[in-house]
C-alpha cells in the first residue's frame, strides 16, 4: 500500500484545472481581469487610482497570507483551500471599489458554485450504497453476499469530503461486483459512529474522509492509516490513489478469473 508523504504542488495544480469546483473559481477570478480592462476607460482618474492602490494592497496581503499558510500548513489541500478563501475575500473587497453590484454578483456566484458542488456530491452515488450505522453493523456482523466492503466515512460539513465525494461512486461503477461492494456513511448525520471505528473528527486532527476495507466483517485496510497517519494522511486523495491503495484492479482481476 502507498504511504508516502507527498506534497507535490503539481498534483494540486492538476486538480485545480480538472475539477469543476476549482475551475469555476478560476473562471471567476479571470473574469475580473476582463471586467477591469473593459472598464478602465470608463473609470475616473481618482477612482482608477484608488482602485489600483486597493489592488496592490490586496495582492500584497494575499501574498503574505499565502506565505504564512505555506509555512504553517501541513497539507497542500489545506493550503489551497485557505488560499482560495482569502482570494475570494479580497476579490469581493476590490470589486466593491468598482461597484457594489459587481461585488454582490461575485458573492452570489461563489455561493452558487458552493451549492452546485454540494448538490452534485449528494445526488450522485453510482453503484455505492448509502448506509446507516445499523445497516453497516448488520453487514459486518451477519455478513452479506459480498466478501469485501469498501466503506467511506464522510461528512458534508467537511470541504475535503465534498471535494472527494464523487471518487467512491465513480470507483463503484467500475469495480462493483458480487465480491466487492461499496458503501458510504455520513458522519454528519451519525457522528457517534466515528468513535466506534476510531475516526477523529477534531479540528486539529481531522481524518475525514476515512476509507475502510472490510473482509467478511473484519477491517483489513484503511486510509488514512492510524499507524502511519504522519505519512499517509498527507497524500492527496484521488481516484487513482484509492484504486492503488486498496488494490482494486487486483481484486477485480481475481474476481473475473474466479480466484
Amino acid at each position: 500500500m502507498e504511504a508516502k508523504n507527498t506534497k507535490n504542488p503539481l498534483q494540486w495544480l492538476n486538480l485545480m484545472v480538472s475539477e469543476p469546483f476549482f475551475f469555476s473559481h478560476f473562471l471567476a477570478f479571470f473574469s475580473y481581469l476582463v471586467i477591469r480592462i473593459s472598464t478602465s476607460d470608463a473609470l475616473s482618474s481618482d477612482l482608477s487610482d484608488r482602485l489600483l492602490r486597493r489592488e496592490i494592497q490586496a495582492v500584497l496581503a494575499l501574498m503574505v497570507l499565502i506565505v504564512v499558510k505555506l509555512v504553517k500548513e501541513e497539507t497542500w489541500e489545506g493550503f489551497v483551500v485557505d488560499s482560495l478563501f482569502f482570494a475570494k475575500v479580497f476579490l469581493f473587497l476590490v470589486a466593491s471599489v468598482i461597484d457594489y453590484h459587481l461585488a454582490l454578483c461575485y458573492a452570489v456566484g461563489f455561493l452558487v458554485i458552493k451549492i452546485t458542488t454540494l448538490y452534485s456530491s449528494i445526488a450522485f452515488s453510482g453503484d455505492s450504497s448509502k448506509l446507516t450505522p445499523l445497516q453497516l453493523e448488520v453487514l459486518l456482523t451477519e455478513g452479506s453476499a459480498s466478501r469485501f466492503w469498501l466503506v467511506e466515512f464522510q461528512s458534508f460539513c467537511s470541504y475535503t469530503c465534498i471535494r472527494t465525494s464523487r471518487f467512491l461512486p465513480d470507483l463503484s461503477i467500475t469495480y462493483s461486483n458480487k465480491n466487492l461492494s461499496f458503501g458510504i456513511v455520513d458522519l454528519s448525520l451519525f457522528p457517534n459512529v466515528a468513535e466506534k471505528f476510531g475516526i477523529s473528527m477534531g479540528v486539529s486532527v481531522n481524518q475525514l474522509p476515512t476509507y475502510i476495507l472490510f473482509d467478511n466483517g473484519t477491517e483489513v485496510a484503511r486510509f488514512p492509516d492510524v499507524q502511519l497517519e504522519e505519512k499517509a494522511s498527507h497524500h492527496p486523495i484521488t481516484k487513482g490513489f484509492l484504486c492503488r491503495y486498496f488494490e482494486l484492479d487486483r481484486r477485480l482481476i481475481e474476481y473475473v478469473y474466479g480466484k
